[in-house]
């Protein structure tokens, strides 16, 4: 099935200049001229949580970034049993140019807005704009690490030290899209339930709420109700997830 989007389902358009991700999106180096160019082939989406952007195996007539709110990459095998391989934060980008399909389930977790090109124009855009193939291979390249980290995360860390690095991840993502740093308190909404965090993390319920609790118990975490979470030291938060400041999988 070709999944082909309706521009009348689009979000309200906005300015780039006024873009929140403007500085890490996949056109953050691109000139006045390049970013008319571009213009003219976005749109905007918006879906909300729980929505399925896209099937693995479906023909994607799109690729784009994610504004605002998260996704989910889901791998599903066989049998059925599915796994979530990965997460789409604000400014990563959603599919592969030169691909025709999706390699993955695509599933909106929070209300989410893309900002979205037709996928055939963006090609050509790639060849003619030096500036966007090589922020988009920097970007490929950030996603290759993040994945080998995350395998140390998921093969040696302890049940602990896996909550603590996926916050990390978050409150990194946070700070550095808001352009505050890491140096005082970061607050963020939680964008995965605890389910979610479980099957991402390949722990039990049981385990993510009984970790959570103990961070937050130590004082690692603030949390007001289930979803809203404060680091009031994120050397410390990174000492709890086995890292120094320099390394986990975002940068």
């Amino acid at each position: 099935m070709s999944i082909m989007l309706n521009e009348s389902e689009s979000a309200k358009p906005r300015e780039c200049g006024e873009c929140p991700i403007r500085h890490r999106a996949v056109c953050s180096r691109c000139e006045s001229t390049e970013l008319e160019a571009l213009d003219q082939i976005k749109f905007y989406r918006s879906f909300e949580a729980g929505r399925t952007v896209i099937w693995a195996g479906d023909k994607m007539d799109f690729v784009g970034s994610v504004v605002s709110g998260i996704a989910t990459l889901t791998q599903t095998m066989e049998d059925g049993r599915r796994q979530m391989v990965g997460l789409l934060l604000p400014s990563d980008f959603v599919g592969r140019p030169g691909r025709d399909t999706a390699a993955y389930d695509v599933v909106a977790t929070t209300d989410m807005v893309m900002c979205c090109f037709r996928k055939s124009p963006f090609e050509d855009m790639m060849i003619r704009t030096p500036h966007i193939s090589q922020r988009l291979l920097e970007m490929t390249l950030d996603e290759l690490d993040a994945a080998r980290e995350w395998m140390l995360v998921l093969g040696r860390k302890t049940a602990r030290e896996k909550i603590a690095s996926l916050l990390s991840i978050i409150a990194r993502r946070d700070a550095t899209l808001n352009l505050s740093g890491t140096q005082g308190p970061i607050a963020f909404n939680l964008p995965l339930t605890r389910e979610a965090m479980a099957d991402y993390l390949g722990l039990t319920l049981e385990t993510v709420s009984r970790q959570i609790s103990a961070l937050r118990k130590d004082g690692v975490i603030v949390l007001e109700g289930k979803r809203h979470v404060t680091i009031p030291d994120f050397h410390r938060l990174m000492d709890e997830a086995g890292d120094d400041d320099d390394g986990g999988m975002l940068t």
